[in-house]
């Protein structure tokens, strides 16, 4: 995997459009990953060093973002001999300058270039304004057509003997 080897990173990962936070791999599958054997998985998910999120039934699932932090935390012990605090620690603030970097390259971004939206838990998310966007709000239309008055409307319906408390609706139409 090449985030593991280090021929990538999260933020590029991230960049083009991978899921870094989705769990999909499972303890055994991590472990191979990240080189970790799964009963050392297991003990760092006790210890709180890389939390893995829980399927329903109870079944830890790691992320590339989990991975990522199995396969350092696994260099920092056996290769460079830093205990768990340390390497605690490191992740920590390896992440924090990760966050950090992500904010940089938003505030560079020129002003409009991003939009807010909600994703499906209705938490509020930013993506890319992009032109695909622009397009297709300038595809949609209203139908703007001249609408009767009230007094129009209550002279008809009294001359077809209708009731003239009746209210109408205007629909928009989407071309």
């Amino acid at each position: 995997m090449a985030i593991v080897a280090g021929r990538a990173d999260l933020d590029g990962a991230d960049a083009v459009g991978f899921d870094i936070e989705l769990p999909v791999f499972a303890v055994g599958r991590a472990g191979e990953l990240a080189n970790v054997h799964p009963q050392t998985l297991r003990q760092y998910d006790r210890l709180g060093l890389v939390v893995p999120q829980r399927t329903e039934g109870g079944a830890r699932r790691y992320s590339l973002r989990d991975i990522s932090r199995l396969a350092q935390a696994q260099q920092l012990s056996q290769e460079e001999g830093v205990n768990l605090a340390g390497i605690t620690r490191i992740l920590e603030l390896e992440e924090e300058n990760r966050e950090l970097r992500r904010q940089v390259e938003r505030l560079r971004k020129p002003a409009g270039s991003s939009v807010f939206a909600a994703d499906a838990d209705g938490g509020i998310v930013e993506i890319e304004r992009s032109r695909r966007a622009r397009m297709w709000r300038h595809q949609i239309r209203a139908d703007a057509r001249q609408l009767p008055s009230r007094a129009s409307v209550q002279a008809e319906h009294a001359e077809d003997g209708e009731d003239s408390s009746s209210r109408s609706v205007v629909i928009w139409g989407i071309r």
